[in-house]
């Protein structure tokens, strides 16, 4: 991967749009392939669509299995 000591750029899949991004200093947006996919990722975040999926009931909800208590 390396030639006269230096790294060859790789190339990546854009984590928004799953087109081909440069993984490269060059590549200001990295790991994304343009501003936009890391603008449309960015309010995504913003918006909550991306969630960690959470077992735990509401909170005025009790814990446990309801026939136990």
């Amino acid at each position: 991967m390396q030639e006269g000591g230096k790294r060859k750029a790789r190339v990546v899949t854009c984590p928004q749009c799953g087109g081909e991004s440069l993984y490269a200093p060059e590549n200001r947006w990295r790991p994304f392939c343009s501003e936009r996919c890391k603008n449309l990722d960015l309010g995504a975040w913003a918006s909550e669509s991306f969630r960690v999926p959470d077992d735990s009931p509401p909170d005025d909800q009790p814990f446990g299995d309801p026939k136990v208590q």
